[in-house]
């Protein structure tokens, strides 16, 4: 599904992304794991062509990203609050969103029954504009904003932060169960390896932009990449 060719990226005289070559196949959770600065999220801007690298590229379905935008048509993605568009409700995000995705309302109102348990009514208030929302509220904003065009690919930045912990679990349950549904492809990045470890099929640990793991989520796994975290302290 998603490929690299000897991407690098740098900023300045820091390099913050080298990966030679990684493939990301279907149907899997992949998490991108370590700690400030490892690269994650250039990585991730990478993938989505928000910036562009210095050398090598990344594929989706075997195109450049930079190439062409029919990687756009298949793929959800949320980075930050950039991503969203803040003097609309999120009523009027979503419905925006579905237009854009070509979802009618009684189809985007079926799809969005499938989070009430994760928004917990929050953002449904009449009038309350996105930027008037909690941190949390914003962040379930742009996370269901992603998911509305039932994308083939999904990449979220830290999508745990500011999540309260049922909204945590809430999440974990649907990504989870998306994947087992829809066969689809999820990347996630997370500081927090408790996170990780319940969802990922995969994990890939990433230090000074390079990758220094590439492991299949399961129990040994989770305590070497453990390991390693801890003989850093």
């Amino acid at each position: 599904m998603i490929k690299t060719e000897k991407l690098k990226k740098s900023f300045g005289s820091t390099l913050a992304v080298d990966i030679d070559d990684l493939s990301i196949k279907d149907n899997e959770i992949l998490g991108l794991a370590g700690n400030n600065g490892a690269g994650k999220t250039t990585f991730l801007r990478l993938m989505l062509d928000l910036i562009k690298p210095d050398t090598g590229k990344v594929l989706s379905k075997g195109i450049p990203v930079y190439q062409s935008d029919h990687w756009k048509k298949y793929t959800g993605s949320y980075i930050d609050q950039n991503f969203l568009i803040d003097f609309l409700t999120p009523t009027e995000y979503f419905e925006f969103i579905g237009f854009l995705s070509g979802v009618d309302k009684k189809e985007l109102k079926a799809r969005l029954k499938k989070f009430d348990s994760f928004s917990r009514g929050e953002l449904g208030y009449p009038g309350k504009y996105i930027r008037e929302l909690s941190e949390g509220n914003k962040q379930k904003t742009g996370i269901v904003g992603a998911m509305i065009s039932n994308p083939e690919v999904l990449i979220l930045d830290e999508p745990f932060n500011s999540l309260d912990p049922s909204s945590q679990i809430s999440l974990k349950n649907i990504l989870s169960e998306y994947r087992q549904e829809t066969n689809s492809t999820i990347i996630i990045s997370s500081h927090n390896l408790q996170h990780i470890s319940e969802i990922c099929t995969r994990i890939v640990v990433m230090e000074k932009g390079k990758i220094i793991m590439d492991l299949p989520g399961n129990e040994d796994n989770i305590r070497k990449i453990e390991f390693y975290f801890k003989a850093q302290i």
